[in-house]
């Protein structure tokens, strides 16, 4: 039987998702909620979010990029926003699958494929695996080149049991305050967090959390990062330097393993560059993407 999370009060079904924006697409993994926008006929850029927040978070970059005559894509993973939240291991198989079967389904070719925290070690994971896919990588303050320190707390959250009690008692609002300590600058804070308190009222946000923590997911994924290094396919990387959530230190580990990556370092800049930072990181994204 599930843990009873009590704020989390809507089961997401066909009905319930009547009227939410974005559209839905039933995959082998799950229903994933997803949008694409831009030229059909433009080159296919593909835009993978992070740990928890849902693909909100590129609302400046996939604007900018449906203006710029690009097929953009961007979709939430599953446990994640408005996508399923199914009873499974949120490991790294798990989002490799959901990202193949959505660009099998919507016929994505020949991508630019963008990776956001934890979207780094899903697209490169990706890339290991299905190297053909994807012609340009961009990494945006990537988690994966060495482990995620967690604290005593967070340490003790992934144990069964205890981290179900900690989430259901504590969990909504430590989520929400956490979540500020992505961005730098104060005055996003509030819209950040309402827009990311949404989906929290679905049932089994908190149970994909918590499995993807206890599966792999904020280790290390370094031997990854080398293998596809050795790949060679160009590669564009951003990292902001008060980034606290995966910090900047973490930026010499993946410049070793990719050592041919464009690399930009932004001042006075948290975890997400493209969103506290978007016309200085569209300016470089758009002049790397048209190389």
């Amino acid at each position: 039987m599930p843990f009873p999370y009590f704020d989390e009060t809507i089961a997401l079904n066909e009905e319930t998702r009547k009227g939410l924006p974005g559209s839905f697409i039933t995959l082998p993994s799950g229903v994933t909620h997803y949008e694409e926008g831009g030229n059909p006929n433009g080159h296919s850029v593909v835009l993978v979010h992070g740990f928890s927040v849902p693909y909100f978070i590129f609302d400046p970059t996939f604007e900018f990029l449906c203006q710029n005559g690009f097929r953009v894509l961007r979709y939430d993973l599953l446990g994640r926003g408005l996508s399923d939240k199914p009873n499974a291991n949120y490991d790294i198989q798990t989002f490799i699958s959901q990202l193949k079967e959505l660009l099998d389904a919507l016929n994505f070719k020949d991508i630019a494929l963008v990776g956001l925290s934890m979207g780094g070690p899903i697209t490169t994971s990706f890339i290991d695996k299905y190297p053909d896919y994807v012609t340009k990588h961009i990494l945006i303050d990537p988690s994966g080149a060495r482990p995620i320190t967690l604290s005593p707390l967070l340490k003790a959250v992934r144990m069964p049991g205890f981290g179900e009690l900690a989430l259901g008692l504590f969990g909504t609002g430590s989520m929400v305050k956490g979540i500020a300590s992505d961005l730098f600058t104060p005055e996003l804070v509030e819209q950040f967090q309402e827009k990311y308190k949404v989906q929290m009222q679905y049932q089994g946000f908190k149970r994909a959390i918590l499995s993807t923590m206890r599966n792999g997911m904020l280790g290390s994924f370094i031997e990854t990062y080398k293998r596809v290094g050795g790949m060679h396919k160009p590669t564009l990387l951003f990292w902001g330097r008060q980034d606290t959530t995966v910090p900047f230190e973490h930026s010499d580990n993946l410049r070793q393993a990719i050592s041919h990556a464009e690399f930009h370092v932004f001042e006075d800049c948290g975890h997400i560059p493209h969103y506290e930072r978007p016309s200085e990181v569209n300016r470089i994204l758009l002049e790397f993407l048209r190389k």
